[in-house]
């Protein structure tokens, strides 16, 4: 893989199934990276379909039939993606070279301190000829955004052929992996959600992640971590393989669009402190361990450290934000991934889910539990799959037809899983509620049914918007959208062209409303607090002494992190003079954790 060249000092990623499916072949050819989903292989097929028609590629239908078919979809579809991505890279390149117009609003679009747009503009200011010079210079400099892909780990459901479990290759984390590592792609893969240790073995099956006799790798690994231990943990299991970590993605535990995986009360500052001061250590330690991996493979062995990215996202929102990330902690890039929601040449949103976004305010936004997977999962109110969900709740049909059944992980009813958000285990477990209704209160009885039946259709949901916004015909049970915004949208209000959200991003101009938007890391804040409020008020009557010892760390951890933050802006300035620390401190402090219920428990 060439050494990274990249233009940009931010990264689109990934968003649902949907969102992002398709926005490399929309921003790529500007030199911007995305991350696409490769969990759901229809939404892939179907819209593979739809570009190779639009693009007069030639296509042919991959059905279920055919052998290790999920695998084949994705590799197929990313290397239409590649293709298109490079087309519309060299007419871009030429368009430049030809159109000084075309070059001088590129130029607008890039970050003020990039050498590289220094150079273009000494270029148009010593006259250089156009065709010439400007080619010549972004043939050496210039390189299209990267077509990265994302497998949520947890996404990883055992396959069968009738009634006959198929091998782990056939899961589909693993599947989809292998269609990413046959692809033509070079580019990286970004686990989330957490480390599997099955799918991080299965890597070793294919030589494009290990490093070649130049030390130079085809396909590089991207972890999405919450912290440093967890960065540490993954990525020397992957170095005792022989096996390079080329990312660490830290995101916010709760301020963050999609699932989200809050830590126990660690606040992003402070991991990302810890990143920037034992990020020699982290290098050195995995490159020692991959190197002894390598040599007992017989593998070439490289002589330095494999470059390493640090990268971070969760509720950016201002060119202010974005500097200060960048250079105080010296991340890589920042990911800005919610405020693109409403780009429509970035993103893939349906006309009705763009506008609801777009009105969407602090309140509408908020942490659900309608995810299959168990976990809080960030969305919005309103949106269509809410009031379809709703009408088959009132008309005593709840629960989804449950078609691609991608979530389809609990074992508890059937052996092969079953989806929580299903008609089928729905119905069961209301059932089951119904013969126990005389033991419980009104308001218990109500609480439980609306926990059975709040889960939504993910798999369909997250991937409708692009079957609406491009035309193609929605099967099956309407579901609607759901969207996944993190709290960060509700100060972003409009629809915005990308040449404009670029300019907000690198402080030309600002596409914010709200002057009053808090700042990135008070708002995590904000979200701690009620977080850990609302978990000792759902869970305190039942918590065990673990739990409470749990809530106590939480609480010690965010006053940490506010002492770490009143000492950080006595030293530097982010958007406002003012913070609220003390009163976000005595606000922490008066959160009750009863030890009195705490002793009783281990004395009980």
């Amino acid at each position: 893989m060439a050494p990274d060249t990249s233009v940009h000092t931010f990264h689109i990623p990934v968003m649902g199934l949907s969102f992002t499916i398709d926005s490399p072949i929309r921003v790529a050819h500007y030199g911007i990276s995305s991350v696409v989903s490769i969990v759901d292989d229809e939404l892939i097929e179907k819209m593979n379909a739809f570009y190779s028609k639009k693009f007069c590629l030639p296509y042919q239908e991959i059905t279920k039939k055919i052998h290790d078919y999920r695998a084949e979809r994705i590799k197929s579809y990313l290397d239409m993606m590649d293709h298109v991505v490079k087309e519309k890279f060299q007419a871009f390149k030429r368009e430049l070279s030809e159109s000084r117009p075309a070059l001088e609003r590129f130029l607008g679009m890039l970050p003020n301190q990039s050498d590289f747009k220094r150079s273009l503009q000494e270029l148009l200011e010593n006259g250089s000829e156009l065709k010439h010079g400007i080619k010549s210079f972004l043939e050496k400099h210039f390189t299209p955004g990267a077509i990265d892909v994302n497998i949520m780990t947890k996404v990883d459901r055992e396959n069968y052929d009738k009634k006959e479990a198929l091998s782990i290759d056939f899961n589909d984390a693993h599947a989809a992996l292998r269609g990413f590592a046959n692809s033509k792609l070079q580019s990286s893969i970004v686990f989330s959600a957490g480390m599997n240790p099955r799918l991080y073995s299965y890597l070793e099956s294919f030589n494009c992640f290990f490093p070649d006799t130049e030390g130079k790798l085809e396909k590089k690994i991207t972890l999405k971590v919450s912290d440093y231990r967890s960065a540490l943990i993954q990525g020397n299991f992957l170095a005792k393989k022989g096996l390079w970590v080329s990312e660490y993605r830290i995101e916010s535990g709760l301020n963050c669009g999609g699932h989200a995986f809050a830590t126990e009360g660690f606040l992003l500052g402070p991991i990302l402190e810890e990143f920037r001061t034992k990020r020699k250590e982290l290098i050195q330690t995995s490159h020692e361990l991959m190197a002894k991996a390598l040599e007992q493979k017989g593998l070439p062995v490289p002589s330095h450290p494999l470059p390493l990215k640090i990268t971070a996202q969760g509720g950016v929102g201002t060119a202010e934000e974005h500097d200060f990330l960048l250079h105080h902690y010296r991340m890589d890039s920042v990911g800005w991934g919610s405020p693109f929601l409403l780009v429509p040449e970035a993103t893939s949103v349906d006309n009705d889910t763009r506008l609801l976004l777009a009105k969407a305010e602090e309140k509408d936004l908020y942490l659900s539990h309608i995810s299959p997977l168990g976990v809080p999962f960030n969305t919005i109110r309103g949106t269509s799959n809410e009031q379809l969900k709703q009408h088959r709740i009132t008309v005593g049909r709840p629960g989804s037809s449950c078609p691609k059944k991608y979530l389809a992980l609990d074992r508890e009813l059937d052996k092969k899983g079953i989806c929580t958000a299903s008609l089928k285990y729905q119905s069961h477990k209301l059932e089951m509620l119904e013969n126990r209704k005389s033991e419980l209160t009104a308001m218990a009885y109500e609480q439980a049914k609306f926990d059975i039946t709040e889960k939504a259709c993910l798999c369909v949901g997250l991937a409708n918007a692009s079957y609406l916004e491009n035309g193609i015909t929605v099967k099956g049970e309407a579901q609607g959208v759901v969207i996944c915004p993190g709290p960060n949208m509700a100060y972003f209000n409009r629809e915005v062209s990308l040449q404009d959200m670029l300019r907000h991003i690198y402080g030309y101009d600002s596409v914010m409303d709200f002057p009053n938007r808090p700042n990135l890391f008070v708002k995590e804040i904000r979200l701690y607090i009620d977080y850990l409020k609302k978990e000792i008020a759902l869970h305190h009557s039942t918590a065990t002494p673990a739990q409470f010892k749990k809530w106590i760390t939480f609480q010690k951890n965010l006053l940490s992190g506010i002492d770490y933050y009143e000492k950080l802006f006595l030293s530097v300035s982010l958007g406002t003079d003012t913070h609220p620390w003390n009163n976000l401190r005595k606000e922490i402090e008066a959160i009750e954790i009863s030890q009195v219920s705490f002793e009783n428990l281990q004395t009980g």
